[in-house]
């Protein structure tokens, strides 16, 4: 296998307080990893792809672009937009990261520099393992966040400890074949990617994450998103699939917004 060609997709829903943040720490050790940065705007409306834009400008040791979808893809959409834009143009791994600040892509650098990120299809960043740190997470929301992971393990029989955080790593061996294309385009994409994974031999393996929440916004609907959760688990068990769907119909198109 040739040298990694990383793509680092950082998605983005009105983050123009949090994403020049993001890219501030994309700075060039972490950013000698990644060949390039594509940022997916989901039609804000506060002015992040100027402010994206404007970080990218600020980091010459980033080659960025910033491109908004057609339409409103939600966030599972836009994960589509790059997962295809990955494949198409020959990149061997896609990082996400997610354009709130909430995690850090620091964290990830360690096994980046080791390699260790290529043992497993997915290499998925965890808030509640051992070594994750917090910052302005509740007691309450924790002990809520390790009872539900417990349940997911038992009817899994896997150990989860994390089925969605805001940074994520994929090999694009992995999504050469699309399968991800019926998935939802809401919330719920991570977690249907995270499952389908869960049987594969090198289906996933965890790091350790730092989260904060400072002024970031949640769209989570807890107890919607674990009913739907424990469905998806119940649908693997009896080997249930998504097919083609409007979802793997739709076109995911986008316009490059940066550089003109």
């Amino acid at each position: 296998m040739g040298a990694a060609r990383i793509l680092l997709f950082i998605p983005m829903y009105n983050c123009a307080k949090q994403v020049p943040r993001v890219l501030a720490k994309v700075g060039p050790e972490a950013g000698a990893f990644f060949e390039q940065v594509l940022v997916v705007d989901n039609g804000s409306t506060d002015g992040s792809r100027e402010t994206a834009a404007a970080a990218l400008r600020a980091a010459p040791h980033l080659k960025g672009k910033v491109v908004k979808n057609r339409r409103n893809y939600s966030l599972g959409g836009s994960h589509k937009v790059a997962f295809n834009y990955a494949l198409d143009n020959g990149f061997t791994h896609v990082v996400v990261l997610h354009g709130d600040d909430q995690a850090d892509v620091r964290d990830l650098v360690p096994y980046l520099r080791s390699g260790a990120y290529d043992e497993a299809d997915s290499f998925l960043g965890s808030r509640f393992m051992k070594g994750a740190r917090l910052d302005g997470y509740s007691m309450g929301r924790r002990i809520l966040n390790y009872g539900f992971n417990l349940v997911c393990s038992a009817l899994s029989w896997t150990w989860i400890t994390d089925q969605g955080s805001g940074l994520n790593m994929y090999k694009s061996e992995y999504l050469k074949d699309r399968f991800y294309l019926p998935f939802d385009n809401s919330l719920m994409f991570p977690n249907q990617m995270f499952f389908h994974g869960v049987r594969r031999p090198r289906g996933f393996a965890y790091f350790p994450i730092s989260w904060r929440e400072e002024d970031q916004k949640s769209n989570a609907r807890v107890v919607e998103q674990a009913a739907k959760v424990f469905l998806l688990i119940f649908k693997g068990m009896l080997g249930i699939r998504p097919g083609e769907n409007g979802f793997s119909r739709m076109e995911y198109a986008f316009d490059q917004v940066y550089p003109p």
